[in-house]
């Protein structure tokens, strides 16, 4: 398995790379927020070398707006990785199955050449989705033994703490398969 993280705004733009693989950036959320740290932890990650995923706090509503917007702000480059994040929002709501799906599949109408992907915690995707639909693959967050999260679907990517930062492994056996992969082969 393949080391990660997962950056957001409240991370530093000079995180740290040394033994990871990849890294997944926060760039947009609803259809009025962009990372202000977007482009300065986007070049962290390409001049590692890391395969660089971006992704999207969904909202309820607006679907095919926060689609365009997510695209419009998130860079596109052959091999990145774009994800949902389907989660609780800021005021106690989420969006539904039927929300999460059309977005999933909206931004792979946008971006046909990139991978998508559905993050979400083990609570939503065992008592929340009724579809099963992740797109390209699922991103999975259980707070257990990295690699080992409690569910029986195939899965891409483990987001396994938080401490002292987000921290994922992929399910790819080198980096590689990963490239490979992200690239749609």
């Amino acid at each position: 398995m393949l080391r990660g993280i997962d950056v957001s705004a409240f991370q530093s733009s000079s995180y740290g790379t040394d033994g990871l693989s990849f890294v997944f950036i926060k760039a947009t959320e609803g259809r009025s927020y962009v990372n202000s740290k977007l482009t300065a932890q986007t070049k962290r990650g390409r001049d590692a070398g890391l395969v660089v995923g971006f992704y999207h706090f969904l909202w309820p509503g607006d679907i095919t707006a926060q689609a365009d917007y997510f695209v419009a702000h998130a860079p596109e480059q052959a091999g990145d990785i774009l994800a949902v994040d389907w989660e609780t929002t800021g005021d106690g709501t989420h969006a539904s199955n039927a929300e999460k799906d059309s977005f999933l599949r909206k931004v792979k109408q946008l971006r046909p050449h990139n991978r998508v992907v559905l993050y979400c915690n083990r609570s939503f995707w065992l008592g929340i989705d009724t579809t099963s639909y992740a797109g390209d693959g699922l991103w999975i967050a259980d707070y257990v033994s990295a690699g080992h999260p409690r569910i029986e679907a195939s899965w891409r990517f483990h987001q396994y703490t938080d401490e002292p930062q987000d921290t994922n492994v992929a399910n790819f056996s080198t980096k590689a398969a990963l490239q490979s992969w992200a690239q749609g082969s």
